[in-house]
């Protein structure tokens, strides 16, 4: 596609580039690169006279896949900690023991991976009960409410000068699963579980502020409570 003249930039084109990019990545991942183009063309069309017409406005995007579903056992909690080598009797000295605070931690907030290795000792306001993030996925700090659970694993992150990347916790996440024998499941489905825990407490409005998400329709792709569980509710 960088061959091709701006000026003759076609639908057909961008219909080429789709369809290879399919082959080597998820659906998912092909909307997400062409939603980034759509500004750039209408800016070149309207304000630098480049493009007569947006080639992508008539192109049609693949389905997105369904959100995943995963919620975590107690069961699988235990196994994963136990790999991770974490205790809350003992300060943490390892980046695998980070980690597993780490977890429990995303299990109580909803907080993101990223967002956890980026904590710091003063990012934290335990007298307030609430974790500022200063970098989030959108772009927007937030101010993290914290349960007593979470204001426990808060404070015993504070007695440690350990610290982990993003990249090199997932890592260690990964590595633990498999040793403790635990499938299909990614650090990110703590957020689907913790989410699906807090609406047992808090209103829409709250849970969307505390989670960091801008409209309430979102909600529902990390909401993952069973019909079983709801008609538990109705007694």
């Amino acid at each position: 596609m960088a061959t091709v003249l701006l000026s003759d930039l076609k639908t057909q084109h961008m219909a080429t580039y789709h369809d290879k990019r399919l082959h080597s990545v998820a659906p998912g991942t092909v909307n997400r690169d062409l939603s980034l183009m759509p500004a750039v063309f209408t800016r070149a069309r309207k304000e630098w006279g480049w493009l007569k017409e947006n080639p992508i406005r008539d192109l049609e995007l693949p389905k997105p896949p369904r959100p995943r579903e995963r919620l975590i056992s107690q069961e699988e909690i235990r196994r994963v900690i136990l790999a991770l080598g974490y205790r809350d009797d003992r300060p943490v000295q390892t980046k695998c023991e980070l980690v597993g605070l780490f977890f429990l931690l995303a299990l109580e907030t909803g907080m993101r991976l990223g967002e956890l290795c980026r904590m710091t000792h003063t990012s934290m306001h335990l007298d307030k009960r609430y974790v500022q993030l200063i970098q989030t996925k959108n772009g927007d700090r937030r101010q993290v409410p914290l349960s007593t659970r979470a204001i426990e694993l808060c404070s015993q992150f504070r007695t440690t000068n350990c610290r982990v990347s993003a990249a090199v916790a997932g890592e260690l996440f990964r590595k633990a699963l498999k040793q403790a024998e635990v499938t299909n499941l990614h650090f990110h489905d703590t957020r689907h579980e913790a989410v699906t825990r807090l609406a047992r407490k808090l209103d829409a409005l709250a849970l969307a502020r505390m989670i960091g998400r801008r409209d309430l329709k979102s909600l529902m792709i990390y909401y993952n409570e069973s019909a079983t569980e709801l008609a538990e509710m109705l007694k």
